[in-house]
């Protein structure tokens, strides 16, 4: 018995077991073309949000689709150990349960962190499962798993012995929320309202002071210097003397530099060589002093003398007024400011000197951008982001590698002595020591001597080696699943990660691998609400996914998402479009039920039913290479509105009411078998968008065996269709509308038969008049020379047809009806074609309000000459 209602809630989990219990999401090297992709690795503890669902349901659509066409399809899934957002998170814990980060060693913290991670993590891989996502969860990885760190090590020192990673000093972004440094591209910009403080700084010896403009006061404390442009007038007769800081009172020489903007502010420029990238290099060139005021969390040290421990903003608005009181604070003005923030977070970011570890990437970088720019050996998808793609390639600067944390993969730098070049790099202590003894002549030398970097590696470091770690192919390049199945074939993913990780594992790929590790990257846009705005838990407006599947179900979800998700353009989400898919899953259901719901008996085929097969075959075809185009283009929006349209439209409007037997009549057994062929059909096109409603009619079609689930069926072959047929159909549709519309305006009741008269002007073919003929409720269908008056009439291009009146026709009301029409329209011709007229406004309004104006008119001219036609038929 088939349900009345289809019920998401009892086939979900019942087929996605099924998928699993039978292995078809599992993948082994075999005969067959690999289809490979790896899921970018959602944060470990992380829960699913709408993003995630747009993302994966796409890699979805993408895998089903390519295990339907044969392929060996392999989609690996896995998480991220997201350094700096997971160990927040165990800080944070640790600071509720009273304990202190700095009083635990490392191996204690990461005992908790481990904890949180076992607890927590996974959590957003069960939940992609509820979203139907078939991965290959046999293949599941995580960044810190022992094989995924080992690849890491082995890249670190695999680089730093070819002389690409170094160890330096220098200004970093530092995250003093985090306590860590950040790269370049960690830190997102934002404008912000400031202040601009005129402060005084005093020339030793004399009453003369100089005034300074600086959007940060505190940072008067580090001040080692005040620099002047050298060719500037104004101050010639400061050369070779000092100023004095306010409030610490600190004497600093005033230095000439051509780096000073002479017309910028007052031309004086304060130097903190410890705290802006442009005045350490300022610092060196001079030979300068550097004062760091800050401790790691942004708080002022000794060097803050009375404000030692406060918050760098709170200093900010004290050390003002303290200016402001002994009188070195000239003014204060409003200031829009460009701030760093961290893009985990969201910290404004420190200027700060450190000892850190970079990657250099000049010669890295060139095979990525040969890739992606010139030889296209990997496509974006839209390709509107190699522009972007090239912008940040072709002004790379050397990668910050490290971090000042302890959850993630160990810098493998073991130090044997004081000083900063006292180390080596090794994959284990046991091979440090060799080197170590090696460089320092010391065979006593014991492991208890070694001392490890505590730095961790920044976690993109980890996963820019995804797609070939997952496979082992860094710790074993020869090994088989490796050979088979990369390079990988597609990666979804968003743009604001396009050169935090697709970028890097473009060039990780060519460092290790020799070549790309994918061939096109789809770049999805991101899921904003209906207003535009982007979604955030501070603004309530992102709905709760697994919240949208218990109430619209999982294929309503993918579907109503995906209707919208052009590649790179955002989508404005309502739950509407959730409810747009649900609505579609109910129409798939209601139009099985109906053919099941049929009597099948051994009689002839109607003439209507066999045009009917003829034409649908020919339209599934058509859409198909719609689909396969659109896919090629990674136009996926594209090619689930194509589907939609063809099982909406055409299958469930047309194809089934051409083949509906009759009131308590049986069908025809040869047109019920297609029937059901042509729903399997598109049964099998619907799979990757919507694959439990589609397992679920599938099975309940007939009985099958688990190697005839749908999930590994067969994909639609495309076959030669005849486009004219198709052609013909659409001509005979308007046909078919026209008679229901004047049997709707004209109260006909549509079981009552009506005559139908035809002047073919146009030549029309007649292949389709036992489908009018059926679906009009037409007693005879006859060619005629000439209009025939007294009759109801409509035309369809240049041809005419005529409905000749009964009784039931009032034909005095009926032409004062058209005629008030017909004057009516008329009208608005007029006062179109008046607009269209005036010579100004042709000339001022957009060019789309014009062609709007134009079609107005085109569309009036048709509707009167209709009129009149029919007015004249009916005198």
């Amino acid at each position: 018995m088939i349900p009345a209602q289809f019920d998401p809630k009892s086939v979900e989990k019942k087929w996605y077991d099924y998928w699993m219990e039978n292995k078809y999401f599992h993948s082994t090297p075999d005969h067959r073309k690999p289809y490979t992709i790896t899921i970018p690795p959602p944060n470990v503890t992380g829960v699913l949000h709408m993003g995630h669902m747009l993302n994966n349901t796409i890699q979805d659509v993408l895998i089903r689709r390519a295990r339907l066409k044969g392929f060996n399809a392999c989609w690996v899934p896995g998480t991220d150990h997201a350094s700096i957002a997971t160990e927040a998170k165990v800080v944070a814990k640790l600071k509720a349960e009273g304990i202190n980060k700095n009083d635990l060693s490392r191996e204690e913290f990461l005992k908790h962190a481990w904890e949180w991670t076992d607890k927590y993590g996974g959590t957003i891989l069960e939940q992609l499962k509820q979203l139907g996502c078939s991965c290959d969860w046999d293949r599941t990885k995580f960044t810190m798993d022992p094989d995924m760190s080992a690849s890491v090590i082995r890249s670190f020192v695999d680089l730093y012995n070819k002389g690409q990673i170094y160890r330096g000093y220098r200004m970093v972004n530092w995250d003093p929320e985090a306590k860590t440094t950040l790269s370049d591209e960690e830190v997102i910009y934002e404008e912000r309202q400031g202040k601009l403080y005129h402060l005084k700084y005093q020339i030793e010896g004399s009453n003369e002071f100089v005034t300074i403009a600086t959007t940060r006061p505190e940072t008067i404390l580090g001040d080692t210097a005040i620099c002047i442009h050298p060719e500037d007038e104004r101050y010639f007769h400061l050369k070779g003397k000092s100023a004095i800081v306010p409030i610490c009172n600190r004497v600093i020489p005033i230095i000439f530099d051509e780096y000073v903007d002479m017309e910028f502010g007052t031309g004086c420029l304060k130097v903190t060589p410890a705290h802006d990238v442009n005045d350490k290099t300022l610092g060196e060139k001079h030979n300068l002093e550097i004062i760091d005021i800050f401790n790691e969390d942004a708080t002022l040290n000794s060097f803050g003398l009375h404000y030692e421990g406060k918050d760098r903003f709170v200093v900010r608005e004290e050390i003002s007024k303290e200016l402001e009181t002994i009188g070195a604070l000239a003014k204060v003005e409003n200031h829009i400011n460009n701030v760093g923030t961290s893009e985990r977070t969201k910290a404004v970011i420190e200027p700060r000197l450190s000892d850190q570890w970079f990657l250099k990437m000049e010669e890295l970088v060139k095979p990525a951008i040969k890739a992606v720019l010139e030889s296209d050996e990997i496509k974006l998808y839209p390709s509107r982001f190699n522009n972007t793609y090239a912008h940040w390639l072709n002004n790379i600067r050397d990668w910050n590698i490290s971090r000042q944390l302890w959850w993630g993969q160990q810098i493998p730098a073991y130090y044997y002595g004081d000083g900063k070049e006292d180390f080596v790099v090794a994959e284990n202590i046991e091979d440090a020591l060799v080197l170590a003894k090696e460089r320092t002549s010391n065979s006593n030398l014991q492991t208890s001597d070694l001392k490890q970097d505590a730095d961790a590696l920044d976690t993109w470091f980890s996963s820019w080696l995804w797609p070939m770690a997952v496979f082992g192919g860094i710790m074993e390049p020869e090994n088989e699943d490796f050979k088979y199945y990369y390079p990988t074939n597609d990666l979804v993913t968003g743009p604001d990660i396009l050169f935090f990780w697709v970028a890097r594992m473009i060039i990780a790929g060519y460092e290790y691998a020799g070549e790309k590790p994918f061939s096109n990257v789809y770049l999805t846009g991101l899921v904003r609400d209906k207003q535009g705005r982007k979604m955030s838990k501070s603004l309530g407006n992102s709905p709760e996914p697994l919240g949208l599947i218990e109430k619209f179900g999982a294929d309503g979800v993918r579907c109503g998402l995906l209707l919208s998700a052009s590649a790179g353009n955002d989508i404005l989400f309502d739950e509407e479009l959730c409810n747009q898919g649900k609505g579609f899953a109910n129409k798939i259901w209601n139009a099985f039920r109906l053919i099941k719901g049929w009597e099948v008996a051994d009689i002839s085929q109607p003439e209507s039913s066999k045009v009917a097969i003829e034409w649908y075959e020919a339209k599934l075809q058509k859409t198909l290479v719609e689909i396969e185009d659109n896919f090629d283009k990674y136009r996926i929006s594209d090619a689930l509105m194509s589907i939609y349209k063809l099982v909406w439209d055409d299958f469930c409007s047309w194809f089934l009411e051409m083949i509906k037997p009759g009131y308590q009549q049986p069908i025809d057994r040869a047109t019920f078998n297609k029937a059901i062929e042509m729903l399997e059909a598109n049964l099998k096109l619907l799979h990757p968008f919507m694959p439990f409603l589609t397992e679920e009619i599938w099975q309940y079609i007939a009985d099958r065996t688990p190697e005839e689930a749908l999930i590994v069926a067969q994909w639609p072959a495309i076959k030669s269709y005849d486009e004219k047929l198709i052609a013909d159909f659409d001509f005979a549709t308007e046909v078919i509308s026209g008679i229901r519309t004047i049997r709707k305006d004209k109260n006909i009741s549509f079981k009552d038969t009506i005559e139908l008269k035809v002047v073919n002007n146009e030549k029309a073919s007649t292949y389709f008049d036992s489908v009018i003929t059926k679906l009009g409720n037409v007693s005879s269908l006859e060619y005629v020379s000439d209009k025939v008056n007294g009759a109801l009439s409509y035309r369809v291009k240049s041809n005419e047809y005529f409905i000749p009146v009964g009784e039931g026709i009032d034909i005095a009301a009926e032409i004062s009806k058209l005629t008030e029409e017909l004057n009516y329209t008329k009208g608005f011709l007029k006062s179109v074609q008046g607009k269209l007229s005036n010579e100004k406004f042709v000339s001022g309004a957009p060019e789309q309000v014009i062609a709007n104006e134009r079609k107005k008119e085109a569309d009036a001219l048709a509707k009167i000459a209709t009129l009149e036609q029919s007015l004249a038929n009916l005198k």
